[in-house]
């Protein structure tokens, strides 16, 4: 065998070991990330099982005096309104799983998707 031939070899068993990994991460993630949780100045204030949950709005009031109002609907949960000055949390995409958190940091919220603690959870 070449030096050519095992070059591509190693970099095609690497590829397939990488594509292996993420899958099986993307497929962990999914499958148990379902809980919203919501927290205001890093405190807890709202758990919601967004398959299970009925489409709702509701609004979070920050310390500051400042708003966010939270909309779940189709499993997803976003941020569609806040009095923020910059309102990168409302032009943040809806989410339903654990890849990407929305964050407001003016009202000091961060909305994020969480596994549910089982048995084998650390924490337990």
């Amino acid at each position: 065998m070449t030096d050519k031939r095992k070059v591509i070899c190693i970099i095609a068993v690497l590829c397939v070991v990488f594509f292996s990994l993420l899958g099986i991460i993307l497929v962990n993630n999914s499958g148990g990330g379902n809980t919203a949780c919501i927290y205001s100045d890093g405190k807890l204030i709202k758990a919601i099982d967004l398959h299970s949950a009925e489409e709702q709005s509701f609004t979070v009031n920050s310390e500051d005096g400042g708003y966010n109002i939270i909309t779940v609907e189709d499993g997803s949960i976003s941020v569609t309104d806040a009095d923020c000055p910059d309102r990168i949390c409302v032009m943040t995409a809806p989410i339903s799983d654990g890849i990407q958190p929305i964050v407001c940091m003016p009202h000091k919220l961060v909305i994020r998707i969480e596994t549910k603690r089982g048995e084998y959870s650390l924490d337990s």
